[in-house]
């Protein structure tokens, strides 16, 4: 018995213990944290450094400016005379780009001498508001709108200051940190500083500094205020309302990277600030860009440009695009697109290449072959008199010129039209006769689109940059369009699916994902996100017919109608495209004269390619004046560009 009493008195002792220690110590921490989370004011800094961008040399495209900024935390204890006595103090001190306006200057004149508040009103006015019939808003426009202009004129220069003050730290919500001026001068620094005004702060506000000027400034992105129809997404990842983040391109694409940590202070009771956690600047971004080699490649795009503008029938031509990546990881090294303005003045357009599309003619003709060797429409080695089509109520359709007899391999060679014609006619299950009706359905013209989507032409490339343009499809069905689809004149496709195109057909039918990121570092130098080769698709084409695709358009640039495009000492491979497309020539939103853009895609050496490059030149010719005279600005531009990154190291 004495030994049960003996282990009830121990359990009881080994509780009482327990409930001790979690009052004493374990609620005791609770409870200062409640203490200290009810009886503190923290605040985060506004603005906080981006990650840097850099090209794959680690040469720094964006970089982050600070600028010293002074701004306005609301704390909670703050009283209304304490806000008008900083705003004036703040006027005698700092200086201001802007003015405030008449409603500013009157609430603030209101606030100054509150004595009239009421004088402003009738009686008959009081007793409205008294009996719900005015509410307190309609009071103070009344008010307002009593005060004259010589009230405002009798307010000194600094109160009038303080007015445009007193509105920018009251503007948007209470816990928002309110900008009051940037870029506030050594002397304004110091002055506040010695003030120690409540809720007054100096920050460095970060802005982006773009090391290259204007090369590559539209796909860097920009950086601004939280989009509208976003702001919920933001808010619920703990972003704040007057955050800065990625708004376009690659500024928001790797925004999730790109940001940086805010830093969080204390407001001590003399309302000086204690550093509880620092900032951090973001991650820095390494694109697979060479600047030196984009540098190089824009000069020469410049210099071709404006020769090509001297020639004549060119008053339509504005610019061109160039291209160039890797096939064998879809990384792009260069992205260049100019738009000739004037003498040596230029506009960087390389977005065009992903959200702008034009028709790209019989450079895309492997994918046609492609087709055609799928669906078993070609007799390998079989050669045919090149010709013309003629279908019923259709004119005659032929190639650029009569080109002899040729077979798979020599129509890519010479860019057989007929060829090309006669494989789509047989895609429908006919053999062509001439006159004849040519029953077509959207089957076929699937079935080319598929293919064609198989390479990159008229699908998303995967490439890293939001809203990708793919091209527009033609909703028309009709036998000569078929035709035309066939040899690239129906369909449009941006510079960034030739690219994907001709790596796919670089890499024998393996489609990688186009990418310009190449990897992520964080603050200590740790990689924590690397590119790799993204494989989208597999194409369904058995080697040796890629042999003859591949052999044909070797023949095309070292035999055939791409002779000067690039050098046969760089064993190239590629294809050339001319197309007819209506331009807008007078801006009024109708296309109204017929010019010719010039397309082409190669990569470099057969076998072993180590840059693919896609040039694209719209209305380098037309046929609206008095000479049909066609400049080869697209051969002179893939010449120089390929002379020159296939001589590097």
């Amino acid at each position: 018995m004495k030994k049960i009493y003996i282990l009830i008195i121990t359990s009881m002792f080994l509780i009482f213990s327990v409930v001790l220690y979690n009052l004493s110590i374990k609620k005791n921490l609770i409870y200062q944290n409640i203490y200290e989370s009810l009886n503190n004011i923290y605040i985060t800094s506004s603005s906080t450094p981006r990650g840097r961008i850099l090209d794959i040399n680690g040469e720094v495209l964006v970089d982050n400016e600070g600028i010293k900024t002074l701004v306005y935390h609301q704390l909670q204890n703050i009283t209304l005379e304490e806000e008008i006595a900083t705003s004036l103090k703040l006027s005698e001190i700092i200086t201001l780009n802007n003015e405030p306006n008449i409603l500013e200057l009157k609430k603030f004149y209101l606030l100054l001498h509150p004595e009239i508040n009421n004088n402003l009103l009738t009686n008959e006015e009081k007793e409205l508001y008294n009996r719900r019939k005015l509410t307190k808003d309609d009071l103070n426009k009344i008010k307002l709108d009593r005060i004259e202009e010589n009230d405002l004129n009798n307010m000194s220069v600094n109160e009038q200051k303080a007015a445009l003050i007193y509105s920018l730290m009251n503007k948007g919500y209470a816990y928002e940190a309110k900008v009051i001026k940037k870029d506030i001068t050594d002397m304004e620094y110091t002055k506040i500083i010695e003030e120690n005004l409540p809720g007054i702060q100096i920050e460095l506000f970060w802005e982006r500094k773009y090391l290259y000027g204007e090369v590559l400034r539209n796909v860097l992105g920009s950086v601004g205020k939280i989009p509208a129809e976003e702001l919920n997404t933001y808010l619920k990842k703990g972003y704040s309302l007057n955050d800065d983040v990625g708004i376009s391109y690659l500024e928001k694409q790797y925004e999730d990277y790109l940001k940086g940590t805010k830093a969080i202070y204390k407001v001590n009771d003399d309302n000086s600030l204690s550093l509880i956690q620092e900032g951090k600047r973001g991650n820095d971004l390494y694109l697979s860009i060479d600047i030196k080699m984009q540098l190089e490649v824009e000069d020469i795009l410049k210099e071709q440009i404006k020769k090509g503008k001297a020639l004549p029938n060119t008053e339509y031509y504005k610019g061109s695009y160039v291209l160039v990546s890797e096939p064998s990881t879809g990384a792009i090294k260069v992205m260049a697109g100019l738009k000739y303005l004037q003498d040596d003045v230029f506009l960087e357009r390389e977005v065009d290449v992903v959200n702008s599309s034009f028709t790209v003619g019989s450079v895309v003709k492997g994918a046609s072959m492609t087709m055609a060797y799928q669906n078993n429409l070609i007799e390998i080695g079989k050669k045919i008199n090149d010709s013309c089509v003629k279908l019923y109520n259709v004119p005659a359709k032929c190639s650029y010129k009569y080109l002899g007899y040729v077979d798979d391999i020599t129509a890519l060679k010479t860019s057989s039209n007929y060829y090309q014609f006669l494989l789509a006619i047989k895609l429908t299950g006919l053999n062509y006769h001439y006159d004849m009706k040519l029953p077509v359905s959207e089957r076929e013209f699937n079935i080319y689109r598929d293919t064609f989507k198989s390479y990159g032409l008229g699908a998303k490339t995967g490439i890293d940059l939001p809203n990708e343009a793919t091209g527009i499809t033609g909703k028309t069905i009709a036998p000569d369009l078929l035709l035309n689809l066939a040899i690239g004149q129906y369909d449009t496709y941006t510079p960034l699916g030739l690219l994907q195109y001709i790596n796919t057909i670089a890499m024998r039918g393996k489609r990688f994902s186009l990418s310009l990121m190449h990897q992520i570092v964080d603050n200590d130098g740790q990689i924590i996100l690397s590119a790799s080769p993204n494989l989208l698709n597999q194409v369904a084409l058995e080697e040796e017919y890629y042999d003859r695709i591949e052999t044909g358009l070797w023949q095309v640039i070292n035999l055939g109608t791409g002779g000067g495009y690039a050098s046969p000492k760089f064993n190239p491979v590629g294809k050339t495209g001319t197309s007819e497309s209506y331009y807008d020539s007078d801006n009024d939103g109708k296309a109204d004269v017929l010019t010719i853009t010039n397309t082409f895609a190669m990569y470099a050496p057969q076998g072993n390619p180590k840059y693919s490059l896609v040039v694209v030149s719209p209305n380098v010719s037309h046929y609206n004046g008095k000479t049909n005279y066609f400049a080869y600005i697209n051969r002179y531009i893939s010449k120089a560009v390929s002379d020159y990154i296939y001589s590097l190291n």
